[in-house]
């Protein structure tokens, strides 16, 4: 989260905070379309309750930290995908108690929201807030060092993301995924797909631009499912909740695997249709932040309004336009 924070300009992040946006969007995506897809998705498939609780848990849960990975992968707009991050996990406070006692009561009666662990909310809000906090303030006042620190970063997370799902496959194990009902496999894989579908078509109708629309995408596909894990273990006795604690683990399986499909689907039509570099990997081993104005100085100048001589290291001087030429 550190990278992450790293990749956050302090006045793009203030224009998102004047014009909000992006709490809009983690409003919606997060706690109307999500919790609903899950809903419907539950009663679509006649999960039993158990199953559908841990469904429900997974949609009413907030953006998790993959998104903004992915979203920095397929370059989209990162201060939107932090914004939105931060956004619903603050609402989730209030919003995701609320989503439980509206969506829970079709297969139970106990209040999910006295069974709600706030602190485990409030763990996850800090765990995101402090070290994206000291990104913004790196990039701020050492640019170079934040574009270090994101190039490492960067590598970790692609490290952390293959170590996820060697972990994921072990844990879950051939023994517990033959306990758990080909109906909830379909659930698994066709939620995240359902979010990223609804996330997209959301930043169209608000006629967001594409790299914004990406990033909307992913955010509202990524669910916290370290928090839902933690809810589940938490709330429900292990003989009450079974196998069905390892969901949110299936769900992130997912996730992780059809967001690789997107992203690299998106990077093979870049190059290959649209033709253009990578701006994560210039050959030439300089920074993200200053290649655009190393691109630049390729163009020239027009000389055309005339030249500036430096003849004294204190004297700055401007020569006039060439005769016969004509300014622009």
């Amino acid at each position: 989260m550190l990278g992450l924070g790293c990749t956050v300009e302090v006045s793009q992040l203030g224009e998102h905070i004047r014009r909000p946006i992006g709490v809009l969007l983690a409003l919606v995506c997060q706690f109307v379309i999500m919790p609903l897809v899950a809903f419907l998705l539950a009663l679509a498939f006649s999960l039993d309750d158990v199953a559908a609780m841990a469904v429900l848990l997974c949609g009413c849960c907030p953006g998790g930290n993959l998104s903004n990975i992915m979203s920095l992968l397929v370059n989209g707009e990162m201060n939107l995908s932090i914004i939105m991050t931060i956004s619903s996990t603050l609402l989730a406070l209030v919003l995701m108690p609320l989503c439980l006692w509206i969506y829970s009561r079709a297969w139970i009666n106990t209040p999910v929201v006295n069974l709600m662990p706030f602190g485990a909310i409030i763990l996850t809000l800090c765990s995101t807030l402090i070290p994206i906090s000291l990104g913004v303030a790196l990039r701020y006042r050492y640019t170079r060092v934040a574009d270090v620190v994101l190039k490492v970063s960067l590598w970790s997370l692609l490290a952390t993301l293959v170590m996820l799902f060697i972990l994921t496959g072990a844990m879950l194990g051939p023994e517990l995924l033959s306990t758990i009902p080909p109906s909830v496999y379909m659930v698994a894989v066709l939620m995240p797909l359902c979010g990223y579908a609804a996330g997209y078509g959301l930043a169209v109708l608000f006629d967001l631009p594409p790299n914004s629309r990406r990033s909307v995408s992913l955010e509202t596909g990524c669910q916290n499912v370290q928090l839902c894990t933690a809810i589940l273990k938490l709330a429900f006795p292990p003989q009450l909740i079974g196998g069905m604690y390892m969901f949110p683990l299936l769900y992130a399986l997912f996730q992780a695997a059809e967001a690789g499909i997107f992203i690299l689907a998106y990077r093979m039509y870049r190059k290959e249709v649209l033709h253009k570099p990578d701006p994560m990997g210039g050959g030439d081993g300089t920074d993200i932040t200053y290649q655009r104005f190393e691109d630049d100085e390729d163009t020239g100048f027009d000389s055309s309004y005339g030249a500036v001589t430096v003849s004294d290291p204190n004297i700055i001087m401007l020569d006039p336009c060439p005769p016969g030429s004509t300014p622009v």
